[in-house]
């Protein structure tokens, strides 16, 4: 064989090695992130498609830990937003999920947008159906609404949201630490990029056509790597710099008690109810006196008397025996 040749395949196969042999993504504890039904395009993968979902140790990537960082990386980090950046130490993913009673769902949909521009972010999705029809025949809307605003505002938007409320029905905040997973796809980044970097020397050496070919398939490969790998990273570096708030909103005459004539059907069965539980309450605490007081009181005092009686009528029947 040709020892042009053959150096040129075992460059190629040191490097595939080196790809093959690293570990694989270190295993995690994940939790569930409470990402709005239907995506919001936020994050996109490096060809600039969405990549809503998606499991981080679900992707079969090789990694080199405590490898260095390449300049490549460098330039990858220097994307991240400001918030990220700030937050450095921790990546913390944040979520609220709200429902609230309003007078007007979509009032409330269309100032709930503005607020969440005015901070800076934007609305994911909104949605504004027909609920019922009032007596006069007016149409009673609900909505649900996804937004996004910035993670250091998310408590200031939360209070201005709960105040445009009639009634806070519930309210669930959570955060998810996924400082481990960003790091680990990092080095599986930098790991990826050093193979392409290898792969693109070898195939500029190559000379035949069949050589060519085989680093060929095998740069796309890692190529491909290398776009699922940043896309991961953006959608990481863009969930934790804004967090999203998603929204329930009940008109509020459909919070209001059913009303005929002036008849709530409602407060009559709460009423009747209330009624019940208090007789209960009185048949249970009788049966409690009885059997913590009155019977043991009964038996201290009754059962002497018993005996004095039975006694007493003994001697009373013996004379009038005897006399007989």
């Amino acid at each position: 064989m040709n020892p042009r040749r053959l150096a040129l395949l075992l460059s190629l196969l040191l490097t595939l090695l080196l790809v093959a042999c690293a570990p694989l993504s270190a295993a995690v504890p994940h939790t569930s992130v409470a990402v709005p039904a239907g995506g919001d395009g936020a994050a996109g993968n490096g060809a600039g498609g969405p990549v809503d979902s998606f499991s981080p140790n679900g992707v079969v990537a090789n990694t080199a830990p405590g490898a260095p960082p390449s300049n490549t990386a460098a330039k990858a980090a220097d994307q991240s937003s400001g918030a990220v950046a700030q937050a450095a130490d921790r990546l913390v993913v944040k979520t609220a999920n709200l429902s609230l009673v309003v007078n007007d769902p979509s009032d409330a949909v269309q100032k709930i947008s503005a607020l969440a521009t005015g901070m800076g972010g934007f609305v994911v999705s909104s949605n504004t159906t027909e609920a019922s029809v009032d007596s006069q025949g007016n149409k009673i809307m609900q909505a649900s609404l996804t937004v996004r605003v910035p993670s250091g505002q998310l408590d200031a938007a939360l209070a201005q949201i709960r105040g445009m409320a009639v009634e806070v029905k519930s309210v669930n905040v959570t955060g998810q630490d996924v400082t481990a997973q960003y790091t680990d796809l990092q080095s599986q980044l930098n790991n990826a990029e050093a193979a392409e970097a290898k792969l693109q020397q070898i195939m500029d050496a190559a000379t035949k056509t069949e050589d060519v070919m085989a680093v060929f398939n095998q740069l796309v490969a890692v190529r491909l790597q290398v776009e699922q790998l940043k896309g991961q990273i953006q959608y990481y570096q863009e969930s934790a710099a804004m967090s999203a708030i998603s929204l329930s909103l009940i008109p509020n005459a459909l919070n209001q008690p059913l009303e005929v004539g002036g008849w709530q059907p409602q407060g009559v069965a709460k009423d009747a109810l209330e009624s019940l539980v208090r007789a209960f309450q009185g048949l249970a605490t009788g049966i409690i006196w009885i059997a913590l007081y009155v019977l043991p009181l009964a038996l201290v005092i009754g059962l002497p008397l018993y005996a004095l009686v039975r006694l007493v009528a003994r001697r009373i029947r013996k004379p009038r025996t005897a006399t007989a």
